[in-house]
């Protein structure tokens, strides 16, 4: 049985940060950071760390938000989008990596670490695969900056997943940003934005389901176990 909790985390610069934690049945294989969407570490992404707990995984979601206002978890109505948007923007990129290489030193005394990310979380684990050494994979799901990064060069091998009719990231875009970087691996959906959670209009259980085999196959073969 896995068993979670939250804890706290503290950047280099000091701040606290609270983290949603998952510990497998057993020794972990490998630490994996998991990537908020807009909504915050809410019930569906601590369902996610609980998932990939069960994959063998300790998996921990911090809470980066905690930087606006503590434990902001949001739904899904247009008023919670807008406020996730906010608070997205409220945030800086250095921080956020603060708050991510918090997370990966939380893991990566004794365990090789990946990362997961969801949404805006796709987008920023594009970006800590650029600047944050040490990780082993990356996995992005529906990052919509992502193509407009496609100036970085990422630091560990990359997966990505793509929805043919998102709205929020056209498809050339999406394209163009694997022609410039064919080393990553990409897959694409016959679905829009978010398909992977089961708590939105837009989930597509089929997709999802093929996007986590992959997923998990894919960190399979990047990420070293732990004996």
């Amino acid at each position: 049985m896995t068993t979670a909790n939250w804890i706290e985390l503290r950047a280099a610069d000091g701040h606290s940060l609270g983290a949603y934690v998952c510990s497998p049945d057993g020794p972990p294989k490998a630490g994996l950071i998991v990537i908020q969407e807009v909504f915050g570490v809410n019930s569906h992404i601590q369902s996610v760390v609980r998932d990939y707990a069960e994959q063998g995984y300790l998996a921990v979601a911090p809470r980066f938000f905690d930087r606006i206002g503590n434990d902001i978890q949001l739904g899904y109505t247009q008023p919670d989008v807008d406020r996730g948007l906010a608070c997205t923007r409220q945030l800086d990129w250095a921080d956020t990596r603060l708050d991510i290489e918090a997370a990966f030193d939380f893991l990566s005394p004794d365990l090789p670490v990946a990362i997961v990310g969801y949404c805006w979380g796709g987008t920023t684990t594009w970006q800590a695969a650029a600047h944050v050494s040490g990780l082993r994979a990356a996995v992005c799901y529906y990052g919509g900056g992502i193509p407009a990064q496609s100036g970085l060069e990422p630091l560990c091998p990359v997966l990505l997943h793509w929805g043919e009719n998102d709205p929020l990231i056209p498809l050339e875009s999406s394209r163009a940003f694997i022609a410039q970087h064919p080393e990553t691996e990409s897959h694409f959906y016959p679905v829009g934005h978010g398909f992977n959670c089961d708590q939105r209009d837009s989930y597509d259980a089929e997709s999802a389901r093929i996007a986590r085999e992959r997923t998990l196959a894919f960190l399979a073969r990047h990420v070293p176990q732990k004996n």
